[in-house]
Protein backbone atom coordinates (compact mmCIF):
# COMPACT_ATOMS: atom_id res chain seq x y z
CA UNK A 1 0.00 0.00 0.00
CA UNK A 2 1.35 3.41 -1.04
CA UNK A 3 0.04 6.44 0.82
CA UNK A 4 -1.73 8.83 -1.55
CA UNK A 5 -0.20 12.28 -1.88
CA UNK A 6 -1.99 15.52 -2.68
CA UNK A 7 1.15 16.77 -4.45
CA UNK A 8 0.36 14.58 -7.46
CA UNK A 9 -2.92 16.45 -7.98
CA UNK A 10 -1.04 19.69 -8.57
CA UNK A 11 -3.62 21.92 -6.86
CA UNK A 12 -2.59 25.57 -7.00
CA UNK A 13 -5.48 27.17 -5.16
CA UNK A 14 -9.20 27.18 -4.49
CA UNK A 15 -10.32 29.12 -7.56
CA UNK A 16 -13.99 29.68 -6.64
CA UNK A 17 -16.90 28.55 -4.48
CA UNK A 18 -20.10 27.90 -6.44
CA UNK A 19 -23.50 28.29 -4.77
CA UNK A 20 -26.86 27.19 -6.12
CA UNK A 21 -29.46 29.68 -4.91
CA UNK A 22 -33.17 30.44 -5.01
CA UNK A 23 -32.75 34.18 -5.53
CA UNK A 24 -29.89 36.04 -7.19
CA UNK A 25 -31.41 39.34 -6.10
CA UNK A 26 -30.95 38.69 -2.38
CA UNK A 27 -27.47 37.24 -2.93
CA UNK A 28 -26.48 40.34 -4.84
CA UNK A 29 -27.76 42.53 -2.02
CA UNK A 30 -25.85 40.48 0.55
CA UNK A 31 -22.48 40.11 -1.20
CA UNK A 32 -22.30 43.31 -3.25
CA UNK A 33 -24.32 45.89 -1.33
CA UNK A 34 -23.58 44.74 2.23
CA UNK A 35 -20.13 43.12 1.97
CA UNK A 36 -18.87 45.31 -0.90
CA UNK A 37 -17.82 42.48 -3.23
CA UNK A 38 -17.37 43.53 -6.86
CA UNK A 39 -20.04 42.20 -9.25
CA UNK A 40 -17.68 41.19 -12.07
CA UNK A 41 -19.52 38.81 -14.41
CA UNK A 42 -22.86 37.28 -15.36
CA UNK A 43 -24.36 34.81 -17.81
CA UNK A 44 -25.41 36.03 -21.22
CA UNK A 45 -28.79 34.82 -22.46
CA UNK A 46 -27.01 32.27 -24.63
CA UNK A 47 -25.11 30.99 -21.60
CA UNK A 48 -28.32 30.84 -19.56
CA UNK A 49 -29.85 28.64 -22.25
CA UNK A 50 -26.77 26.41 -22.51
CA UNK A 51 -26.33 25.91 -18.76
CA UNK A 52 -30.00 26.05 -17.68
CA UNK A 53 -29.04 28.55 -15.02
CA UNK A 54 -28.34 32.24 -14.55
CA UNK A 55 -24.96 32.82 -12.88
CA UNK A 56 -23.40 35.92 -11.35
CA UNK A 57 -19.85 36.27 -10.00
CA UNK A 58 -18.90 38.33 -6.94
CA UNK A 59 -15.25 38.91 -6.07
CA UNK A 60 -13.22 40.55 -3.30
CA UNK A 61 -9.46 40.28 -3.75
CA UNK A 62 -8.77 36.52 -4.03
CA UNK A 63 -12.26 35.43 -2.92
CA UNK A 64 -14.50 34.46 -5.84
CA UNK A 65 -18.09 33.29 -5.37
CA UNK A 66 -20.33 32.08 -8.18
CA UNK A 67 -24.10 32.19 -7.60
CA UNK A 68 -26.40 30.23 -9.92
CA UNK A 69 -30.18 30.46 -9.99
CA UNK A 70 -31.99 27.67 -11.85
CA UNK A 71 -33.76 28.48 -15.11
CA UNK A 72 -36.18 25.76 -16.18
CA UNK A 73 -36.20 22.20 -14.94
CA UNK A 74 -32.86 20.92 -16.19
CA UNK A 75 -29.32 21.63 -15.11
CA UNK A 76 -27.29 21.25 -11.92
CA UNK A 77 -28.86 24.22 -10.12
CA UNK A 78 -32.37 22.85 -10.55
CA UNK A 79 -31.27 19.41 -9.33
CA UNK A 80 -29.55 20.88 -6.27
CA UNK A 81 -32.46 23.11 -5.30
CA UNK A 82 -34.90 20.20 -5.55
CA UNK A 83 -32.92 18.51 -2.77
CA UNK A 84 -31.42 21.37 -0.74
CA UNK A 85 -31.85 25.01 0.26
CA UNK A 86 -29.30 27.58 -0.96
CA UNK A 87 -25.83 26.11 -0.55
CA UNK A 88 -22.40 25.26 -1.95
CA UNK A 89 -22.79 22.81 -4.81
CA UNK A 90 -19.28 23.02 -6.25
CA UNK A 91 -15.72 23.86 -5.26
CA UNK A 92 -13.46 24.78 -8.19
CA UNK A 93 -9.71 24.18 -7.91
CA UNK A 94 -7.05 25.45 -10.27
CA UNK A 95 -4.38 22.82 -11.05
CA UNK A 96 -1.03 22.71 -12.86
CA UNK A 97 -1.92 19.96 -15.34
CA UNK A 98 -5.56 18.89 -15.62
CA UNK A 99 -4.67 15.71 -17.55
CA UNK A 100 -2.36 14.58 -14.75
CA UNK A 101 -4.98 15.43 -12.12
CA UNK A 102 -7.54 13.40 -14.07
CA UNK A 103 -5.20 10.40 -14.39
CA UNK A 104 -4.25 10.43 -10.70
CA UNK A 105 -7.85 10.67 -9.49
CA UNK A 106 -8.97 7.96 -11.90
CA UNK A 107 -6.20 5.65 -10.67
CA UNK A 108 -7.36 6.20 -7.08
CA UNK A 109 -10.96 5.30 -7.83
CA UNK A 110 -12.54 8.75 -7.86
CA UNK A 111 -16.06 8.94 -9.28
CA UNK A 112 -15.36 11.11 -12.32
CA UNK A 113 -18.39 12.86 -13.80
CA UNK A 114 -17.00 13.78 -17.22
CA UNK A 115 -13.90 13.66 -19.38
CA UNK A 116 -11.75 16.77 -19.61
CA UNK A 117 -13.72 19.41 -21.50
CA UNK A 118 -12.23 22.45 -23.23
CA UNK A 119 -13.57 25.98 -23.73
CA UNK A 120 -11.65 28.59 -25.71
CA UNK A 121 -12.26 32.29 -25.29
CA UNK A 122 -10.37 35.60 -25.44
CA UNK A 123 -7.37 33.82 -26.90
CA UNK A 124 -7.17 31.56 -23.86
CA UNK A 125 -8.48 28.19 -22.73
CA UNK A 126 -10.33 26.53 -19.84
CA UNK A 127 -9.93 22.77 -19.48
CA UNK A 128 -11.79 21.04 -16.65
CA UNK A 129 -13.55 17.97 -15.28
CA UNK A 130 -15.61 17.23 -12.18
CA UNK A 131 -15.87 14.46 -9.60
CA UNK A 132 -18.50 13.57 -7.05
CA UNK A 133 -17.26 13.68 -3.48
CA UNK A 134 -17.88 12.60 0.10
CA UNK A 135 -18.96 16.23 0.80
CA UNK A 136 -22.63 15.41 0.29
CA UNK A 137 -23.84 16.62 -3.11
CA UNK A 138 -20.95 19.10 -3.48
CA UNK A 139 -18.85 18.38 -6.54
CA UNK A 140 -15.18 19.21 -7.00
CA UNK A 141 -14.12 20.65 -10.36
CA UNK A 142 -10.47 20.80 -11.40
CA UNK A 143 -9.45 23.37 -14.00
CA UNK A 144 -6.33 24.30 -15.92
CA UNK A 145 -6.78 27.69 -17.50
CA UNK A 146 -4.59 30.17 -19.29
CA UNK A 147 -5.74 33.57 -20.46
CA UNK A 148 -9.39 32.54 -20.34
CA UNK A 149 -10.44 35.84 -18.81
CA UNK A 150 -13.67 34.62 -17.16
CA UNK A 151 -14.28 33.02 -13.76
CA UNK A 152 -16.08 30.06 -15.40
CA UNK A 153 -17.37 29.04 -18.84
CA UNK A 154 -20.98 29.91 -17.95
CA UNK A 155 -20.31 33.63 -17.45
CA UNK A 156 -18.94 36.63 -19.35
CA UNK A 157 -16.90 39.25 -17.51
CA UNK A 158 -18.10 42.86 -17.61
CA UNK A 159 -15.88 45.56 -19.11
CA UNK A 160 -15.79 47.05 -15.60
CA UNK A 161 -17.16 45.74 -12.27
CA UNK A 162 -20.64 46.78 -11.19
CA UNK A 163 -20.34 48.12 -7.65
CA UNK A 164 -18.12 46.91 -4.86
CA UNK A 165 -14.68 48.19 -3.87
CA UNK A 166 -13.77 45.71 -1.08
CA UNK A 167 -13.62 48.52 1.48
CA UNK A 168 -13.57 45.92 4.29
CA UNK A 169 -10.21 44.54 3.15
CA UNK A 170 -11.19 40.91 2.48
CA UNK A 171 -8.18 38.85 1.37
CA UNK A 172 -8.62 35.15 0.61
CA UNK A 173 -10.50 32.03 1.70
CA UNK A 174 -8.77 30.68 4.80
CA UNK A 175 -10.70 27.38 4.99
CA UNK A 176 -13.91 25.60 4.09
CA UNK A 177 -15.92 23.95 6.91
CA UNK A 178 -18.41 21.12 6.34
CA UNK A 179 -20.74 19.07 8.57
CA UNK A 180 -21.52 15.35 8.47
CA UNK A 181 -23.31 12.75 10.56
CA UNK A 182 -20.34 10.41 10.14
CA UNK A 183 -16.84 11.85 9.77
CA UNK A 184 -14.75 8.70 9.20
CA UNK A 185 -15.87 8.07 5.57
CA UNK A 186 -15.10 11.69 4.68
CA UNK A 187 -11.64 11.55 6.27
CA UNK A 188 -10.81 8.29 4.50
CA UNK A 189 -12.03 9.68 1.17
CA UNK A 190 -9.93 12.83 1.57
CA UNK A 191 -6.83 10.81 2.40
CA UNK A 192 -7.24 8.00 -0.13
CA UNK A 193 -8.63 9.96 -3.09
CA UNK A 194 -7.21 13.47 -2.63
CA UNK A 195 -4.15 12.54 -0.58
CA UNK A 196 -4.89 15.19 2.06
CA UNK A 197 -3.15 15.16 5.45
CA UNK A 198 -4.54 15.71 8.94
CA UNK A 199 -3.80 19.21 10.20
CA UNK A 200 -5.74 19.75 13.45
CA UNK A 201 -8.51 18.19 15.51
CA UNK A 202 -10.71 18.64 18.58
CA UNK A 203 -13.72 17.18 20.34
CA UNK A 204 -15.81 18.53 23.19
CA UNK A 205 -19.26 18.56 24.71
CA UNK A 206 -21.05 21.65 26.01
CA UNK A 207 -22.51 19.73 28.97
CA UNK A 208 -18.98 19.73 30.40
CA UNK A 209 -19.18 23.47 31.02
CA UNK A 210 -22.96 23.93 31.17
CA UNK A 211 -22.87 27.38 29.58
CA UNK A 212 -26.16 26.64 27.85
CA UNK A 213 -28.58 25.94 30.69
CA UNK A 214 -31.78 25.30 28.77
CA UNK A 215 -31.02 21.75 27.66
CA UNK A 216 -28.64 18.89 28.26
CA UNK A 217 -25.84 20.00 25.93
CA UNK A 218 -24.37 18.66 22.71
CA UNK A 219 -20.98 18.11 21.20
CA UNK A 220 -18.82 17.73 18.13
CA UNK A 221 -15.73 16.00 16.83
CA UNK A 222 -13.71 17.95 14.27
CA UNK A 223 -10.88 16.97 11.94
CA UNK A 224 -9.09 19.49 9.73
CA UNK A 225 -7.44 18.16 6.58
CA UNK A 226 -5.21 20.07 4.22
CA UNK A 227 -3.14 20.05 1.07
CA UNK A 228 0.25 21.26 2.31
CA UNK A 229 1.34 22.17 -1.23
CA UNK A 230 -1.44 24.67 -1.94
CA UNK A 231 -2.46 25.42 1.64
CA UNK A 232 -6.13 24.57 0.96
CA UNK A 233 -7.80 23.51 4.24
CA UNK A 234 -11.02 21.66 4.99
CA UNK A 235 -12.45 21.67 8.53
CA UNK A 236 -14.98 18.86 9.05
CA UNK A 237 -17.38 18.16 11.93
CA UNK A 238 -19.64 15.38 13.19
CA UNK A 239 -21.99 15.31 16.23
CA UNK A 240 -20.67 13.82 19.46
CA UNK A 241 -22.69 11.74 21.90
CA UNK A 242 -24.52 11.97 24.23
CA UNK A 243 -27.55 13.78 22.76
CA UNK A 244 -26.21 13.12 19.27
CA UNK A 245 -29.35 14.37 17.53
CA UNK A 246 -29.40 17.57 19.61
CA UNK A 247 -26.03 18.71 18.27
CA UNK A 248 -25.95 21.81 16.09
CA UNK A 249 -23.98 19.69 13.60
CA UNK A 250 -26.93 17.32 13.38
CA UNK A 251 -29.30 20.27 13.03
CA UNK A 252 -27.24 21.67 10.13
CA UNK A 253 -27.44 18.35 8.28
CA UNK A 254 -31.18 18.26 8.97
CA UNK A 255 -31.70 21.83 7.70
CA UNK A 256 -29.47 21.24 4.67
CA UNK A 257 -31.20 17.93 3.85
CA UNK A 258 -27.83 16.22 3.91
CA UNK A 259 -24.16 16.86 4.72
CA UNK A 260 -22.41 19.78 3.10
CA UNK A 261 -20.47 23.01 3.42
CA UNK A 262 -21.42 24.92 6.60
CA UNK A 263 -19.26 28.00 6.10
CA UNK A 264 -16.31 29.53 4.33
CA UNK A 265 -13.85 31.63 6.32
CA UNK A 266 -12.48 34.75 4.64
CA UNK A 267 -9.48 36.68 5.91
CA UNK A 268 -9.73 40.38 6.67
CA UNK A 269 -7.01 42.95 7.18
CA UNK A 270 -8.46 44.73 10.23
CA UNK A 271 -11.38 42.96 11.89
CA UNK A 272 -11.69 45.41 14.78
CA UNK A 273 -11.80 48.38 12.45
CA UNK A 274 -14.37 46.92 10.07
CA UNK A 275 -16.87 44.75 11.99
CA UNK A 276 -18.82 47.79 13.18
CA UNK A 277 -18.96 49.08 9.58
CA UNK A 278 -20.21 45.66 8.45
CA UNK A 279 -22.97 45.83 11.05
CA UNK A 280 -23.94 49.29 9.82
CA UNK A 281 -24.11 47.83 6.30
CA UNK A 282 -26.71 45.36 7.59
CA UNK A 283 -24.67 42.22 8.32
CA UNK A 284 -25.86 40.41 11.45
CA UNK A 285 -23.44 38.29 13.50
CA UNK A 286 -23.83 35.40 15.94
CA UNK A 287 -24.17 36.85 19.46
CA UNK A 288 -21.43 36.25 22.01
CA UNK A 289 -22.37 36.43 25.71
CA UNK A 290 -20.59 38.69 28.16
CA UNK A 291 -19.42 35.63 30.11
CA UNK A 292 -17.09 34.80 27.19
CA UNK A 293 -15.21 38.07 27.78
CA UNK A 294 -15.33 37.67 31.55
CA UNK A 295 -13.38 34.41 31.18
CA UNK A 296 -11.18 35.50 28.26
CA UNK A 297 -8.29 37.20 30.18
CA UNK A 298 -7.68 34.08 32.27
CA UNK A 299 -7.87 31.82 29.21
CA UNK A 300 -5.36 33.95 27.32
CA UNK A 301 -3.04 34.14 30.34
CA UNK A 302 -3.14 30.35 30.67
CA UNK A 303 -1.87 30.09 27.08
CA UNK A 304 0.63 32.92 27.61
CA UNK A 305 -1.02 35.00 24.87
CA UNK A 306 -0.81 38.78 24.88
CA UNK A 307 -3.11 40.64 22.52
CA UNK A 308 -2.85 44.16 21.11
CA UNK A 309 -6.57 44.85 21.17
CA UNK A 310 -8.46 46.37 24.10
CA UNK A 311 -10.77 43.90 25.84
CA UNK A 312 -13.67 46.35 26.00
CA UNK A 313 -13.40 46.93 22.24
CA UNK A 314 -13.55 43.19 21.57
CA UNK A 315 -16.51 42.86 23.92
CA UNK A 316 -18.35 45.75 22.29
CA UNK A 317 -17.85 44.21 18.83
CA UNK A 318 -18.35 40.60 20.06
CA UNK A 319 -15.11 39.48 18.40
CA UNK A 320 -13.69 36.11 19.48
CA UNK A 321 -10.00 35.56 20.34
CA UNK A 322 -7.95 32.39 20.41
CA UNK A 323 -4.35 31.32 19.90
CA UNK A 324 -1.68 28.68 20.06
CA UNK A 325 0.92 30.40 22.18
CA UNK A 326 3.01 33.52 22.86
CA UNK A 327 2.69 36.09 20.11
CA UNK A 328 0.33 33.94 18.07
CA UNK A 329 -3.39 34.47 18.09
CA UNK A 330 -6.36 35.11 15.82
CA UNK A 331 -9.57 37.12 15.85
CA UNK A 332 -12.86 35.72 14.52
CA UNK A 333 -16.53 36.49 14.16
CA UNK A 334 -19.35 34.50 12.54
CA UNK A 335 -22.30 35.91 10.62
CA UNK A 336 -25.79 34.51 11.09
CA UNK A 337 -26.78 31.89 8.55
CA UNK A 338 -28.60 32.71 5.33
CA UNK A 339 -31.92 31.36 6.61
CA UNK A 340 -31.79 33.88 9.49
CA UNK A 341 -30.42 36.75 7.41
CA UNK A 342 -33.03 36.31 4.68
CA UNK A 343 -35.90 35.29 6.97
CA UNK A 344 -36.43 32.22 4.77
CA UNK A 345 -35.60 28.59 5.57
CA UNK A 346 -34.77 28.10 1.86
CA UNK A 347 -31.86 30.46 2.47
CA UNK A 348 -30.23 27.46 4.14
CA UNK A 349 -27.85 27.02 7.07
CA UNK A 350 -24.68 28.30 5.34
CA UNK A 351 -22.90 31.23 7.03
CA UNK A 352 -19.76 33.33 6.64
CA UNK A 353 -16.80 33.50 9.00
CA UNK A 354 -14.53 36.54 9.18
CA UNK A 355 -11.01 35.84 10.46
CA UNK A 356 -7.84 37.83 11.06
CA UNK A 357 -4.75 35.77 11.81
CA UNK A 358 -1.94 37.22 13.88
CA UNK A 359 0.59 34.43 13.69
CA UNK A 360 -1.81 31.66 14.70
CA UNK A 361 -2.28 28.84 12.17
CA UNK A 362 -4.83 26.76 14.06
CA UNK A 363 -8.60 26.78 14.43
CA UNK A 364 -9.09 27.88 18.01
CA UNK A 365 -10.46 25.23 20.35
CA UNK A 366 -11.92 27.83 22.67
CA UNK A 367 -13.60 29.62 19.78
CA UNK A 368 -14.96 26.37 18.39
CA UNK A 369 -16.80 25.98 21.67
CA UNK A 370 -17.92 29.61 21.66
CA UNK A 371 -19.27 29.33 18.11
CA UNK A 372 -20.93 26.03 18.92
CA UNK A 373 -22.67 27.53 21.92
CA UNK A 374 -23.69 30.66 19.98
CA UNK A 375 -25.43 28.49 17.40
CA UNK A 376 -27.03 26.49 20.21
CA UNK A 377 -28.44 29.67 21.75
CA UNK A 378 -29.95 30.60 18.38
CA UNK A 379 -31.47 27.13 18.05
CA UNK A 380 -32.84 27.21 21.60
CA UNK A 381 -34.43 30.58 20.84
CA UNK A 382 -36.06 29.05 17.76
CA UNK A 383 -37.27 26.00 19.71
CA UNK A 384 -35.04 23.68 17.68
CA UNK A 385 -33.36 22.14 20.75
Amino acid sequence: FVMASSKELGIRRLHAVHFYVNSLDRMRRFWVEQLDFAFIAASTEAQVEQWAGRTEVYQANQVTYLMTEAVGTRGLAHGWLKRHPDGVGELIFEVDDVNQTFAVLESRGAAIVNDVETWERNGGSWRSFSITTAFGDTRFTFVQQSGFGDAAPQVTTFDSPKGGSNRFGIGHIDHVTSNFLSLAPLVLWCKNILGLEEYWGIEFHTKDHATVQTHTGSGLRSTVLWDPHSGVKFANNEPLRPYFDKSQIYTFVDDNFGPGVQHTAVTIADIVGTVDAMRKAGLEFMPTPGTYYDALPARLAESDIEIEEEMDVLRANQILVDGEGPGKYMLQIFAKDFAALFGDKNGGPFFLEIIQRKGDRGFGGGNFRALFESIEREQVAKGRI
